[in-house]
């Protein structure tokens, strides 16, 4: 074939390849929503995102796996990409043994980039591969966690070229609200991973300026993921959602300049990683910034950690806003099973008995579970986080009348019982606004309620 005819056949191809590509993208951009089965719809009304938070239990993360991502990976496949980072293709059985020993919640990250049109149009076949592993879980009556990862790093692209991230970003979750929107609360959306900072705008390291504007951005997105899934379809206006702290850090995220989205539903947690100290956790050797730790325990290291987790206690669930610890975890090399063991049931422990969900970092140099055996390493570390599950949670006081769970008692809850008794639009906790105690909510308990703030009486008559 001479040069023309070859060059007339490449374009010919291209057109043909062009049209099937639009075509095929058209009917993407729709999202197909999937009909789970009837168990998997179920949206409990009167669970607060508190309450969901306790029953998530210990959680383990589906790490270096459909997160996995690179320039460098050929295939272009789901299952190339699935297995790029060393992880093998996820099972049933895999997911079966997490559950069976003792984690209730799973959390899987995802790249979407990695199969993406130009458009911004996901793969059906990532989508579906998604949305297998999590009914893997849900299958299991687990919580599962998606959302959205690294991914390449584009979302550092937020500081220099903000409207075509966004576009990106809207666009992803418009697919995923769509694809999920039939399932029910034990799936759980989160907004980002650890990439809702801004380095370039202001240097968390010790930079002077810029500090507002990097924490506004990461505040604008956390909002548009808020106002994207309550103004989609299906059960998606009522979903619990999960919102990345300022680069997941626990003292950024409790610093006054990050927000937490205003949520008509008032269903959102926060999400904080906890690797601290780093010497410990990530440094394998010596470097310029401090040198690694084989050892942690001292006296000062718990105090360490519980002051971590005492500050999320004060600036988030003390004000209503539960807390899931997405990650935590430590590499093990040059650390013997005890010291591994010591830090994670720590971590754990604090965390739980705060009323939060630690969620296992499980992948690359920190491996706690063999994917193949279907089984942890430590048998003894099964034991002590069972033991922490069954006996560290701590006992949630009651506050009659807080029907937004903010400490408070006021006409703010007044008014939000008298919209649930007129038309029970509004997901409350029964428990909680059932003033006279005869298991039920109604027009006598907001007539109690109104004597309350009217003063005429000083407790209602649950607590007599």
């Amino acid at each position: 074939m001479n040069k023309r005819s070859r060059i007339a056949a490449f374009i010919t191809a291209s057109i043909m390849t062009l049209g099937l590509a639009m075509t095929a993208n058209s009917q993407i951009t729709k999202a197909i929503t999937s009909n789970p089965s009837a168990e998997k719809t179920i949206v409990r009304d009167n669970m607060t995102t508190t309450q969901l938070v306790a029953d998530m239990g210990l959680g383990w993360n589906l790490g270096n796996t459909l997160e996995s991502c690179g320039s460098w990976i050929t295939g272009n496949s789901v299952s190339s990409y699935e297995t790029a980072w060393g992880a093998p293709i996820t099972t049933k059985a895999m997911i079966d043994g997490v559950h069976n020993a003792g984690f209730n919640s799973i959390r899987i990250p995802v790249a979407w980039s990695n199969l993406m049109a130009a458009d911004y149009t996901i793969s059906p076949a990532l989508l579906s591969r998604v949305e297998e592993v999590a009914n893997y879980a849900l299958d299991n009556n687990m919580y599962v966690i998606i959302n959205l990862h690294w991914d390449s790093g584009w979302l550092a692209g937020f500081s220099t070229n903000y409207d075509e991230c966004m576009k990106k970003y809207k666009s992803i979750w418009t697919q995923l609200s769509e694809r999920f929107a039939n399932y029910g609360d034990h799936l759980i959306f989160e907004s980002l991973n650890e990439e809702a900072c801004f380095n370039d705008i202001w240097n968390r390291w010790g930079g002077t300026t810029g500090k507002d504007k990097a924490y506004g951005i990461a505040n604008n997105i956390n909002q548009a993921f808020v106002d994207l899934i309550r103004s989609s379809k299906g059960n998606n206006p009522k979903r619990h959602l999960l919102i990345a702290g300022y680069a997941t850090d626990i003292p950024l995220t409790c610093d006054p300049l990050y927000k937490m989205p205003t949520d008509p539903a008032n269903r959102c947690a926060v999400s904080v990683h906890y690797y601290t100290p780093s010497t410990f956790t990530i440094l394998e050797q010596d470097a310029d910034w401090g040198k690694a730790r084989t050892t942690w325990g001292t006296a000062e290291d718990v105090a360490e950690l519980q002051n971590y987790m005492n500050m999320m206690k004060v600036n988030f669930i003390d004000k209503g806003v539960p807390v899931i610890v997405g990650e935590y975890g430590t590499n093990n090399k040059n650390k013997t099973t005890d010291m591994v063991r010591l830090y994670l049931t720590s971590v754990a422990k604090e965390a739980y008995k705060l009323g939060m969900c630690p969620m296992l970092w499980d992948a690359g140099n920190m491996v706690m579970y063999d994917r193949n055996a279907c089984q942890f390493k430590d048998p003894q570390f099964i034991t002590e986080m069972k033991t922490i599950r069954d006996t560290a949670r701590p006992t949630t006081q009651i506050i009659y009348g807080d029907l937004n769970n903010d400490k408070k008692v006021n006409a703010i809850d007044f008014a939000l019982m008298k919209k649930y008794i007129l038309d029970n639009s509004t997901p409350i906790d029964l428990k909680i606004a059932d003033l006279n105690g005869d298991g039920k909510v109604n027009a006598l308990d907001y007539a109690v309620f109104k004597k309350f703030l009217l003063g005429q009486i000083t407790k209602f008559p649950v607590q007599s």
